[in-house]
């Protein structure tokens, strides 16, 4: 039977509040952050990228991160389970100043891609990358590694599969606890995804894997059915399609959460979202960010309440 072998349930890895938020030319302040945050858990949404320990001369979008993280934990606030991008020794050295107990770090699998993005060798960059899991882990903090470019940058032959699952191994090894797999630009099919979550599980168990895929060509649907098919249950997607890469010229926004909760829904599989309380957090940042969101379902539902 078809999708017999499906998970129960699977974990949305929301990451509008930081990949949305950063590629937006306005930056918006700490309190309208707290107002999309709090509207997502709100929902259910259980896991929360909200923001990112990079410079701020880089990404002055993100500048206010630590005021973000007090905030967010307040007493008395409903909270979620909240991480941040952490570059850097430096970065990290922000985040134990705070009260986040999880971080993810972040590699491409594309040498040009990681030299735009980071300005470093793959190589270089995950020798870099071992200082801070090694201090974070000893810290007891959750690591998440991401792989950017998993389906290529330029093109879809330029990243071999076996260079992903050998980058993968080098992030288990020295100590990610999770593994998350990105289409940054939107190029992957579902064979393709299958070709690299086949390789990826021979070192990680599904339930450590997560994917990251954006819907530059529409197949971000697709890909998520392909890699529910071999037992991966975690997936990222952003609020009403936010978000992309700046240095990925042409990568459209993120695979939007509406529609990967609409999709698994209706396929019987639980999130613990409430899908109606979802779409208003995407009114909400539809009016943060000023504009028209993207993502189908929360188009659809905007359609017929006119």
């Amino acid at each position: 039977m078809l999708f017999d072998s499906l998970p129960d349930r699977v974990t949305v890895y929301e990451v509008s509040p930081r990949d949305g938020l950063q590629n937006e030319s306005a930056a918006l302040d700490t309190a309208a952050k707290v107002q999309l945050v709090d509207a997502l858990v709100s929902a259910g949404v259980p896991r929360i990228e909200v923001t990112s320990f990079v410079s701020p001369k880089w990404i002055p979008q993100l500048a206010d991160a630590e005021a973000l993280i007090a905030k967010l934990h307040e007493e008395g606030r409903a909270s979620a389970r909240y991480s941040a991008l952490c570059p850097n020794p430096r970065g990290l050295t922000r985040v134990l100043d705070t009260s986040l107990r999880e971080i993810a770090v972040f590699v491409s699998a594309s040498d040009e891609h990681n030299q735009k993005n980071l300005n470093h060798t793959i190589d270089d960059t995950l020798a870099g990358m071992r200082e801070v899991v090694h201090t974070a882990k000893n810290r007891g903090l959750f690591v998440r590694g991401c792989i950017s470019t998993v389906w290529g940058f330029r093109s879809q032959d330029d990243v071999a599969p076996r260079r992903v699952a050998e980058i993968g191994r080098a992030l288990r090894d020295m100590g990610c606890d999770e593994l998350s797999l990105g289409d940054t630009m939107g190029i992957a099919t579902p064979t393709r995804v299958r070709d690299v979550v086949v390789r990826v599980l021979d070192d990680h168990p599904a339930g450590a894997v997560s994917l990251h895929m954006h819907d530059t060509r529409g197949t971000a649907l697709a890909n998520v059915v392909a890699a529910l098919e071999l037992g991966v249950c975690s997936f990222d997607a952003a609020i009403g399609g936010l978000g992309g890469c700046p240095y990925a010229p042409g990568a459209a926004g993120n695979l939007a959460t509406e529609d990967l909760v609409y999709m698994l829904h209706g396929m019987g599989i639980e999130t613990g979202i409430d899908l109606d309380k979802l779409i208003a957090a995407g009114d909400v940042a539809a009016a943060l960010v000023g504009r028209e969101l993207p993502g189908k379902v929360h188009r659809a539902s905007r359609a017929g309440r006119r």
